[in-house]
C-alpha cells in the first residue's frame, strides 16, 4: 500500500490506538508495523482471526498473562551470557503463559481453528519452568536448595556470622568499651563488620580502621581479635557468589539451547496478542466484521464487486457526536462525485471510506453496521489536504497536481482512488476542465474513484455519464450549519444566496445577484431543493414506519408471552384438577368395592351397581386424558369481531365453551356452566355450524364429575399442625367455606396425632357444621388418626 496515502488517511493513529490494547512489547511492535494487504486470502484470514478472538473474549477473559518479550534474553543466553534472576523469571512466566494458552486452544480446535493454529507455534517448556522454579523464589532470590554446595556454603556463612556477632556484641555491651563507642551497634563497611568508635578514643582498642564519618568524630573499626572471623565470612561470601553465578549460568545455558524455538514462540505469542488487541479495539469502536470480496473487475466492464458501507463512522472521531454515513452506490458505479458546502464533511466522508478500506484489509473490524461489504483493493491512493510547499516552490495547485501525477502512474483498475477538491487552486474554468479530464481518465482505467469538488461542471458530468453518481452533504439553512449526512443520487447546492439572505444581505443585492444567474440554473436549484425535501420527508416517514413496526413486533412478542403464561396456568389448573379427580375416582372405586362386598355378604344381585361402575370407568378415562399445550394464535382477533350477547363461544385459553353475557371494548364476560369469567375478545372463538370447538368436559360434569365447578380451589387438604386450637379452627372454617364454594366433594383435614386435643376440637366443630355432610377418620394410606376426611354438602 502507498505509504503517503496511509499517512494522509491517518492510518498510523489507528495503529497507535491498536497498540494501546496490546499486553507486551512484541505485540505492540507488530501493531505499529501492521500494514494493509492486497491479498484477499490473507485479509480474510486476518479478519477471521479477529472474529474468533472477539468471540473468545466475549465468552471468557483471555490474554497472554504475564508474558514478556524474552528474545533479547534468549539471544544473550545463546551467546554464553548469564541471565540474572529477574530475566529468568521473565522466561519462566512467558513459558507458563504459552503452556496455558496452548492447552486451552488444543481443547477448542473446532471452535477457534485459526487461533489454535497460531497457538500451536508457541514453545514447549522443555523443563525450563521446573529448572528455574528449582533455583529461584518468586521474588527472584536464589534458593538454598539450588545446589547442595550452595546450601553448605550458606549454612557455614550463617554459623560464621553468628559467631562473629557474638564476639562483637561483647564490645557493645562491655562497660569498659561501651563508653568509647559513638553508638552501641554493629554495622558494616566494605563488606566487613565494624563498630563505631569515638575519635578521641583512637588507639584505645587495637583494631583496623576501615572508615570515618564525614565530621571525623566517628571511626569505624574492626577489632583485631575478629579479623580472622571477618576474613572467613568474606571467603564464604565470595564462594557463595561464585556458586550462585555457576547455577545461573547452568540454567542460562539451557535457555540458550532453545533460542530458536523461544524466539519463534514469542513471535507467535505476539501474533496471538495482536488478535486479542484487534478484538478489544473492535469492541471499543462497536465495530462489525466487514465482508470482503475478491476484486475481479476488468477495464472494459462495469461489474464491480459491491461497496456497501452502512452507518459508517470515522474511527478517530468522538463516537458520541460523529454522524454516520451510508455509502451504498448502485451496482456498476465506478465513481462518486461529492459536492456540498465548505466544512460540510466532504473530506471526512472521503477519509472515512479510505480509512475503513485499509483497516479491513489489515484484518480489523470496522465501525459500520453488520452486513457492510467491501472489495479487496490491490492498492489505495488518496490526495487530500493542502500540498503546497515553500521549500519546493510548489503552490497548492502544483502540489496537488504533482501528487495526482504520481498516483495516475501507479494506479490501475484494481485501485481505489480518492481525490479531495480535484482541480482546485487555479482558474475555475481551467480547473473544472482538468478535473473532468482526470475523472474521464480514471473511468477509462476502471478504478473505483471518490471525488469531492465544488465545480458544477462535475455535477453535470456525473449526471450524464454511466457509472458515475452524484452525492451531496446536506446543509441546514435554518441553522446555517452542515448536517454531515451524505446523500447519494443528488448533487449538492451552493446555498450562497440563501446563506447571504439569512445573514442579512439587502434584498435588492440578492435580487441583482439572481438576475445575473442563468434562470435554468435557479430552476434546477429549486428542483433539487424540492427533491431533497421530498426525500427527507419520505425518509422520516420510513423511520416512523420502522418504529411503528418495531413497536408492533414488541407488542406481539409481549402478547405471545402473556398467552404462554395463561396457557401454563390453564395446564397447571387442569393438571391439579386431574390429580384431585384421580383421588376422588380412587375413593369412589374403594366405596364401590366395599358396596360389592356388602351386597355379596347380603346375597344381593350386583347388576344394580354395574351401570355405576361403567360411569366411573368413563370418568376415569376422561380424567386420565393428558393435558396438552395449546398453541396461541395472536392474529385470530381480526376474525372474531362483532360478538353478540347470548352468542355461544369457546374460550381458547381455557378450552371450554360458554355464553357471552357482557361485552366490553376489548374483553367479554362468558358464562361457563355456573362460572362467569372475563376473557379478551382475541381469546374467544365463535362457534360455527360446520364445526364445534373442542369442549372441555371437565367443566360440564355434574355429580359424576371429578370437579364440580371450575372456580378457584383451595386444594384437597388443609394442614392445622402446630396451631393453637382457636387459630386452627378459624383456619379450618375459612378453608371449609372456600371448599364448599368451590364445589369440592370432600376434604382432608390434617391435625396430627399428638395428645388428641386438636383432633377432638376439630371433630367437635365438624359435627353439625352447615357445610359438612359427614366425616370419618383417614384411611391407613391417608394418615390414619392424624387426618379427618370430611364429606361436604352439595352446593
Amino acid at each position: 500500500m502507498d505509504s503517503k496515502t496511509l499517512n494522509v488517511l491517518e492510518y498510523p493513529k489507528i495503529l497507535e490506538r491498536l497498540a494501546g490494547f496490546c499486553d507486551f512489547s512484541a505485540s505492540m511492535d507488530l501493531a505499529r508495523a501492521l500494514e494493509p494487504t492486497s491479498s484477499y486470502e490473507l485479509a480474510t484470514a486476518c479478519i477471521a482471526e479477529t472474529t474468533e478472538a472477539r468471540k473468545l473474549l466475549s465468552m471468557q477473559s483471555t490474554g497472554i498473562g504475564a508474558a514478556h518479550d524474552i528474545r533479547p534474553q534468549a539471544d544473550l543466553a545463546a551467546r554464553g551470557g548469564v541471565l540474572d534472576p529477574h530475566a529468568l523469571l521473565d522466561v519462566k512466566s512467558t513459558l507458563i503463559s504459552c503452556r496455558d494458552l496452548k492447552k486451552s486452544f488444543e481443547k477448542r480446535t473446532d471452535e477457534y481453528p485459526r487461533l489454535t493454529q497460531i497457538a500451536l507455534g508457541l514453545p514447549e517448556t522443555h523443563g525450563l519452568v521446573d529448572a528455574i522454579t528449582r533455583i529461584l523464589s518468586d521474588r527472584g532470590e536464589i534458593l538454598d536448595s539450588a545446589s547442595p554446595k550452595l546450601g553448605d556454603i550458606r549454612r557455614s556463612l550463617r554459623v560464621a556470622q553468628d559467631r562473629l556477632m557474638t564476639r562483637l556484641q561483647k564490645y557493645v555491651t562491655d562497660a569498659k568499651t561501651v563508653s568509647m563507642l559513638q553508638e552501641p551497634i554493629v554495622t558494616q563497611r566494605d563488606g566487613r563488620y565494624v563498630i563505631p568508635l569515638r575519635a578521641e578514643f583512637k588507639g584505645k582498642i587495637k583494631s583496623i580502621i576501615h572508615d570515618q564519618s564525614s565530621s571525623g568524630a566517628t571511626l569505624f573499626i574492626e577489632p583485631l581479635p575478629v579479623v580472622e572471623a571477618n576474613n572467613e565470612i568474606r571467603e564464604l561470601q565470595l564462594a557463595q557468589r561464585d556458586e550462585e553465578r555457576r547455577i545461573l549460568a547452568e540454567v542460562s545455558s539451557q535457555v540458550g539451547e532453545h533460542v530458536t524455538e523461544l524466539k519463534y514462540g514469542v513471535e507467535n505469542l505476539a501474533v496471538l496478542d495482536l488478535a486479542f488487541a484487534k478484538a478489544k479495539y473492535a469492541e471499543e469502536l462497536h465495530a462489525s466484521e466487514p465482508m470482503l470480496h475478491v476484486l475481479k473487475v476488468e477495464r472494459s466492464t462495469l461489474n464491480l464487486q459491491p461497496l456497501q458501507l452502512i452507518d459508517a463512522r470515522h474511527p478517530l472521531l468522538d463516537p458520541n457526536t460523529v454522524v454516520p454515513i451510508d455509502v451504498d452506490p448502485a451496482p456498476g458505479t465506478r465513481a462518486i462525485v461529492i459536492t456540498g458546502p465548505n466544512t460540510g464533511g466532504k473530506t471526512v466522508s472521503l477519509k472515512t471510506v479510505g480509512l475503513l478500506v485499509v483497516m479491513a484489509q489489515s484484518g480489523l473490524h470496522i465501525p459500520v453496521q453488520s452486513g457492510s461489504e467491501l472489495p479487496c483493493f490491490h492498492s489505495v491512493y488518496a490526495d487530500i489536504g493542502d500540498e503546497q510547499s515553500i521549500e519546493q516552490s510548489l503552490s497548492t495547485f502544483s502540489g496537488h497536481i504533482t501528487n495526482i501525477i504520481r498516483i495516475l502512474k501507479k494506479m490501475d483498475h484494481r485501485s481505489l482512488v480518492i481525490f479531495d477538491e480535484l482541480g482546485s487552486g487555479t482558474d475555475p474554468q481551467e480547473g473544472a476542465a482538468i478535473a473532468r479530464a482526470i475523472l474521464s481518465h480514471l473511468l477509462e482505467t476502471g478504478a473505483l474513484t471518490l471525488v469531492a469538488t465544488h465545480y458544477p461542471e462535475l455535477k453535470t458530468f456525473a449526471h450524464s455519464t454511466d457509472g458515475v453518481v452524484n452525492a451531496s452533504l446536506e446543509f441546514d439553512i435554518k441553522t446555517l450549519r452542515p448536517t454531515y449526512k451524505l446523500t447519494l443520487g443528488l448533487p449538492g447546492r451552493s446555498n450562497a444566496l440563501l446563506i447571504a439572505q439569512k445573514l442579512g444581505l439587502p434584498q435588492s443585492i440578492i435580487d441583482s445577484a439572481k438576475a445575473e444567474i442563468n434562470p435554468l440554473d435557479l430552476r434546477a436549484d429549486k428542483l433539487l431543493d424540492d427533491i431533497r425535501k421530498e426525500r427527507n420527508r419520505t425518509s422520516r416517514e420510513r423511520e416512523k414506519l420502522e418504529k411503528a413496526r418495531g413497536k408492533l413486533e414488541s407488542q406481539t412478542r409481549d402478547l405471545e408471552k402473556r398467552l404462554e403464561k395463561i396457557e401454563d396456568e390453564r395446564r397447571e389448573t387442569l393438571a391439579k384438577a386431574r390429580a384431585e379427580g384421580e383421588l376422588e375416582v380412587a375413593v369412589l372405586k374403594q366405596n364401590m368395592d366395599s358396596l360389592k362386598h356388602q351386597l355379596k355378604k347380603a346375597k344381593q344381585p350386583l347388576e344394580a351397581i354395574k351401570a355405576i361402575e361403567e360411569k366411573i370407568e368413563k370418568i376415569e378415562e376422561k380424567v386420565e386424558q393428558p393435558v396438552e399445550r395449546q398453541t396461541s394464535n395472536v392474529q385470530r382477533s381480526t376474525f372474531n369481531e362483532g360478538f353478540k350477547l347470548g352468542e355461544r363461544v369457546s374460550v381458547g385459553t381455557l378450552n371450554a365453551e360458554g355464553v357471552v353475557t357482557a361485552l366490553g371494548e376489548s374483553d367479554a364476560e362468558v358464562q361457563i356452566g355456573t362460572l362467569r369469567v372475563r376473557a379478551r375478545l382475541s381469546d374467544l372463538i365463535r362457534e360455527s355450524a360446520g364445526e364445534k370447538p373442542l369442549r372441555n368436559t371437565q367443566y360440564e360434569i355434574r355429580k359424576e364429575s371429578v370437579i364440580h365447578r371450575p372456580s378457584s380451589s383451595p386444594g384437597m387438604e388443609v394442614d392445622l399442625r402446630g396451631l393453637m386450637s382457636e387459630d386452627a379452627l378459624d383456619k379450618m372454617e375459612r378453608y371449609l367455606e372456600q371448599s364448599y364454594l368451590s364445589g369440592l366433594p370432600f376434604v382432608r383435614i390434617i391435625h396430627g396425632k399428638g395428645t388428641g386435643k386438636l383432633r377432638q376440637a376439630v371433630r367437635e366443630a365438624l359435627r353439625g357444621h352447615e357445610y359438612v355432610k359427614s366425616f370419618e377418620e383417614g384411611g391407613s394410606t391417608e394418615g390414619g388418626e392424624g387426618v379427618t376426611v370430611a364429606k361436604l354438602n352439595a352446593g
